[in-house]
Order: C-alpha cells, then structure tokens, then sequence
C-alpha cells in the first residue's frame, strides 16, 4: 500500500497480501456463524426456561397425574423440557405399573431411568452448538494473529527494497496487518462473553431439571 493512500478500515483490507486477506474473510464468515448461533441459543434457552416455568406452575398444582399427562401429550407440538422429562416418566411407570411381577422399587426406578433419558436429550439440544462458540472464542486470536504477522512480514519485505526507511513508509502495511488482529478480537470476544452466559443458563436449568426428577420420583413412589 502506497504511505499517500487512504487508510480506511476498507482501504487496509482491500490493500492487504491475498493470504491476510483469506485471514480476514474466514474470521468474517466465522462471526457471522457465531452471531447466528448466538441469537439462536439466546431464543431456546429462554424458550426452555419459559417452558419450565409455565410447566412447574401447573405440576405444582397439585392436580391429577393422568389428566396432566393427557393434557401434556395431547399438545400438537412436541414435548420439550419438563414437560418432556414428565411425559417420559410417567409414561414408563404407568407401562411398568400393569406389570403385577414388579415391586415399587422396580416401578419406580424404571420411571427414573426413562427421565433421566430424557434429560440427557434435552441437555444435549440446551449444549448444542456451545462447543462451536468455545472454539471462536479460542481460536479467533489466534487465526487474527497469523495475518497480522504474515503481514507485518510483508511490510518489512518491502522495505528491504528502500534505500531509506520512514514510518510513513511502515505505517500503512504495518496498520493493514493489525487489521486481522482486530476483526480476530471482533470474533472471538461475543463468542466468549455468550459461551459463558449460555453455559449459565443450561446448568441452571440442568439443576432445575434434576431436582424435578428427584422430586417425581419421590411423588411416584408414593402413588405406587
């Protein structure tokens, strides 16, 4: 880049070395998928988390297990949450419950495992994606960093080929190279800062998940 040119933010990239430039297209395209995911997560757990309240006030209630059931299954959507957690419990103890062989323990403990199943569905959609977030946030520097010093190894580069050296002369490729560090920080920061409120959030409702079964389970046993 000429020291005379414009050093706009489009200027510095347009100007930078194909392989900077490959850099800062990937880091663009990664935040792009970053940001997707992150306003896709931020909906779901706030779905899960709205779900789980509506379903709790109901459950708490106190009403019929059966006609809870028919109402939860009933639903032309399905199951998600506690919601699901409860369909797959109950079901399996009502299955296991017709079976006069069975004692409560076995009754019960087979309506634990089936939600215990369930749980592991669910928390596996509540992590989905949360992996990828975790590897913008790690890697994103470092991939900004390689086209920062691929770049500041051009800008030197060039100056071998001057007889005097100025920092107008460095400035330019020098600024064109930080550039990647800059759009590699642009990347990874969201995906960290929302990688960590997610995980919040999916081990909050994890731990109110758990506590549903333990507390079914003893609601079970008792009706057995």
């Amino acid at each position: 880049m000429n020291p005379t040119e414009d050093m706009s933010f489009i200027s510095l990239i347009s100007g930078a070395s194909v392989p900077v430039q490959i850099v800062m297209a990937l880091l663009l395209l990664t935040s792009l998928i970053s940001w997707w995911y992150i306003f896709i997560k931020f909906f779901s757990i706030r779905s899960a988390d709205n779900e789980a309240e509506e379903f709790e006030r109901v459950f708490w209630k106190g009403g019929d297990l059966n006609q809870l059931y028919e109402s939860v299954t009933s639903g032309r959507r399905s199951t998600q949450g506690l919601a699901s957690i409860f369909e797959a419990g109950f079901k399996e103890y009502a299955r296991l419950k017709r079976q006069p062989s069975l004692d409560v323990g076995d009754v019960t403990e087979g309506a634990r495992r089936a939600m215990r199943a369930a749980y592991n569905r669910e928390m596996d959609e509540l992590d989905s994606h949360l992996p990828f977030l975790a590897s913008v946030g790690s890697v994103s520097p470092y991939i900004g960093l390689f086209g920062t010093v691929w770049g500041i190894m051009n800008a030197f580069r060039g100056l071998a080929n001057m007889a005097q050296a100025t920092l107008s002369h460095v400035a330019p490729g020098i600024a064109e190279a930080l550039v990647a560090t800059a759009i590699g920080l642009f990347a990874a920061i969201p995906a960290v800062i929302a990688y960590n409120r997610f995980t919040a959030s999916a081990d909050r409702l994890a731990v109110r998940y758990e506590s549903f079964i333990e507390e079914f389970t003893n609601i079970l046993q008792r009706k057995a």
